[in-house]
This record gives structure tokens, C-alpha cells and sequence, in this order.
């Protein structure tokens, strides 16, 4: 089944505008519990409590307040909210062409697919395909829910993909992490460093060579719980033993990465028999 589209819009750069279709690009599959109350198994709800006042309140007695200090709040009405809120538009006007590469990772929020509208077939072919060629992402602005995000929209696949982004306040400066004090790397560490590297490098990333090993284990302690089997408490990991000198860590990973390569090659080399085997079967 298709996919549903959750909204549309208009891609409009220049004199040039795309209608585009907004469809969820991800979804999340890690696993989620309800709480239950374990005497009769029913799910709970949960109620609103006003500490102050002792009782459970309703939603309708509820009002939206902004902290400006501790204890301190400036309360808004739902009228109030709405009209602070930017004018519903359609419009993603595309503000500039920026290198992929400029745009670190951490600025990415949230990922949806775009595609193209009735009679927005060919502009959205030229965008993407103008895009792919020259290594640039288009940088927008987008009205959502009466809030206005930062966007990114890149070719993707043989289309266009739109990521929404933080605001540049939104991301807090690394120079506030503790990353220690100063190090002297020598020379045969970085070379080492580097040929492992190498030893560990793939042409491409793959996404489906990895498993949430834990979503598994759960999967098959559920169905275990459905049969009425009892499920088994897996053993606590070891603890990976702690390697001071770096340079031996480093050989030692080199050395384990190489003999699991000559593992693999040898299982995939077909086996020739062995000259007396030969020998056996002719004289049969």
C-alpha cells in the first residue's frame, strides 16, 4: 500500500514554483511498554494533580505558562498562543544553495520525502537532477502548524528529500565540553591509527548490515511469554579488559582485523581435494 501524503506544498525559488507532496520519511521501531496495574493487568490512565490545591484537575482548567523564573510564570490563552503564530502559507520559498558538506549532521531534526504534485512533474525532475550536478542543497524556510522551521531539501534517490533543521541557537557550542587537556599524538600512533582505518573501511554505508540486537532478544522473549515458556536471564556481558598503551591496542586490533579477513577469504575459497583422495577414488 502507497504511502499516505501528510501535506503539500510549494517549492519556489526565482520565478520558478514546484508543488511538492510531504510524505514521513522515518519511523521509529524501538520498542515501547504500557504501564500496567499488575494485581488485575489493566492499563492505567494518567491524571493531571495540582500539588498546591491536592486534587486532580481537568484539561479545561489548564492555562500554558513560560518560565522567566524559578517559580515564575507569564500565562497564555489559547487566543493569545494563536495569534502570536506565523500565517498558515504553503509557500517553502527557498532562500539559497548552499554545499552539502557546510551542513554538519547535528543540525538535522527530522527527515520527510518530497514528491512532486500534479503538474509539478518536471520543474521537481530539474531541481533535483540541478541539484545532484552541482554538490548543492536548497536552504528554505517553512510555515508548519503556525511555527516557522528551517529547512533543507536535497536530492535524494532520483528525487528530493526535506530535512527539518535546529536554528543555529538551538545547537549547543562543543567548546563547553570537557575534552580533556592536552595530548601529544606521536607519529607511528596517527600512522597506525590510520592503516586501521583502512583495514575497517566499506565503499558505501549500508544501513541493513546492522540489527537492534536488544528489539530481537525482546521479540523472542515475547513470543515466549505468548507460548507460556519461562524466559531466561542472559548472562551478564564481560567486561572488555582495559589496554593502557595505545600503540598495543592499536597493533592488537590490526592483528584481529587482519586474521578475521583471512578467515573470511578462506571460507569463501572453494576447497580442492587433497591429492590422495584423488588417488582413492581412481582406484575405485
Amino acid at each position: 500500500m502507497p504511502p499516505r501524503s501528510i501535506g503539500s506544498g510549494t517549492i519556489s525559488f526565482g520565478l520558478v514554483s514546484i508543488p511538492v507532496r510531504l510524505f514521513v520519511a522515518t519511523h521509529s521501531e524501538q520498542p515501547s511498554f504500557n504501564l500496567l496495574h499488575q494485581p488485575c493487568g489493566s492499563r492505567i490512565r494518567q491524571q493531571v494533580f495540582c500539588p498546591r490545591c491536592e486534587r486532580t484537575v481537568e484539561r479545561s482548567e489548564l492555562v500554558k505558562g513560560y518560565a522567566v523564573a524559578k517559580d515564575q510564570y507569564v500565562t497564555f490563552g489559547a487566543d493569545e498562543l494563536k495569534a502570536l503564530e506565523t500565517a498558515a502559507s504553503s509557500a517553502i520559498e527557498i532562500q539559497e544553495f548552499v554545499p552539502l558538506a557546510d551542513v554538519d549532521p547535528v543540525f538535522f531534526a527530522s527527515s520527510h520525502y518530497l514528491g512532486p504534485d500534479k503538474g509539478g512533474e518536471k520543474a521537481y525532475r530539474l531541481l533535483a537532477q540541478s541539484m545532484r550536478e552541482t554538490g548543492r542543497v536548497a536552504l528554505a524556510q517553512h510555515v508548519s502548524r503556525g511555527k516557522e522551521h528551517l529547512v533543507l531539501i536535497r536530492p535524494f534517490a532520483d528525487g528530493l528529500t526535506l530535512h527539518t533543521l535546529y536554528y543555529a541557537d538551538e545547537i549547543r557550542p562543543f567548546d563547553e565540553i570537557d575534552r580533556g587537556g592536552e595530548v601529544t599524538v606521536r607519529d607511528g600512533e596517527r600512522e597506525l591509527a590510520t592503516r586501521l582505518i583502512s583495514e575497517l573501511s566499506a565503499e558505501r554505508f549500508d544501513a541493513s548490515g546492522y540489527r537492534d540486537h536488544y528489539r530481537d532478544r525482546l521479540d523472542e522473549a515475547v513470543t515466549r511469554k505468548v507460548e507460556g515458556q519461562e524466559t531466561v536471564a542472559a548472562t551478564a556481558a564481560t567486561e572488555a579488559p582495559r589496554v593502557i598503551d595505545l600503540m598495543e591496542a592499536l597493533k592488537q586490533s590490526l592483528a584481529s582485523e587482519r586474521g578475521g579477513m583471512r578467515r573470511a577469504t578462506a571460507t569463501k575459497s572453494p576447497r580442492r581435494p587433497a591429492t590422495g583422495a584423488k588417488k582413492r577414488g581412481a582406484k575405485r
